[in-house]
């Protein structure tokens, strides 16, 4: 019986590995078809059947790309604008999540509940209003402040620090800060900091991608002459001959960055799962 049991575990076990060998090499896939066809030319690509092996233009596409397209500019914009909103949602989160979390004030519940309703505000209704005070109020139409002011804070990164912080920070330690002489601010950056790591991590990594995959709003308060990586692939993928060398060349050098943010940020979401997983 023992045996027997041993078999079925051995036999679960092989068909768990297979269904996660097979969802692995379906999520890679996109991202392999983008090396493969970056580094192909467009006759190459819509030949049948269709070519799977990484060919040799690769870095003669790119150098096209950057010729035809001022990417350059584009990542450069995209770099500073992701990585900006990225640190100031992250900053104004984790203090909101700490106040909203771990503070007693009037208004408290309110104040926590009006926040939350404006991400039931789809935001296309908010373009308009919020593209003339971007246009006629502050003139910043086609300037990165335009994308960067309105984004420095979210409900969602607020709302999602503070669930975080309700469980990760015990009110023992904070009144045990409180005895040692610690201030609010002392408390925020000896005691919130260091536990709110692995969630920091978790909203840095997500409002990085959102602001580098924005499309939306740049391409309204945003031009050619001054663009962002999104726009700039909308540029190549523009035509009535598309060449899907150099659009599948843009995707590539596009995710480049969300990679780097990825493997930046990891070690400390895995390290916060790792974490749970112990005190579990």
């Amino acid at each position: 019986m023992i045996r027997a049991a041993r078999n079925r575990q051995l036999g679960a076990g092989a068909w768990v590995y297979a269904v996660l060998g097979i969802a692995v090499l379906l999520s890679v896939f996109p991202l392999y078809w983008t090396v493969v066809g970056a580094s192909r030319s467009n006759t190459e690509i819509n030949s049948v059947p269709p070519v799977l092996l990484p060919g040799g233009n690769l870095f003669r596409n790119i150098g096209r790309a950057f010729e035809q397209t001022d990417m350059g500019l584009a990542l450069a914009n995209s770099l500073i604008v992701s990585g900006t909103v990225t640190v100031c949602v992250v900053l104004t989160s984790t203090l909101a999540g700490f106040a909203f979390a771990k503070l007693r004030f009037p208004g408290r519940s309110p104040l926590l509940a009006a926040v939350v309703a404006t991400m039931m505000v789809p935001t296309q209704l908010g373009i308009i209003p919020l593209y003339v005070m971007m246009a006629n109020w502050f003139h910043w139409a086609d300037h990165l402040q335009a994308l960067i002011v309105p984004a420095v804070a979210n409900a969602f990164g607020l709302f999602f620090m503070r669930q975080y912080l309700l469980g990760a920070v015990p009110d023992e330690l904070l009144d045990a800060a409180r005895i040692d002489g610690c201030r609010t601010f002392g408390l925020y950056r000896h005691v919130v900091l260091p536990g709110a790591r692995p969630a920091m991590a978790v909203l840095g990594m997500l409002t990085f991608m959102a602001t580098w995959n924005d499309f939306y709003w740049p391409t309204v308060v945003m031009t050619q002459q001054n663009p962002t990586i999104q726009l700039t692939l909308s540029e190549l993928a523009s035509g009535y001959l598309r060449d899907y060398s150099l659009v599948l060349t843009g995707a590539l050098v596009a995710s480049l960055p969300v990679i780097a943010a990825f493997l930046v940020l990891g070690r400390h979401i895995i390290d916060g799962i790792m974490q749970g997983a112990v005190k579990g």
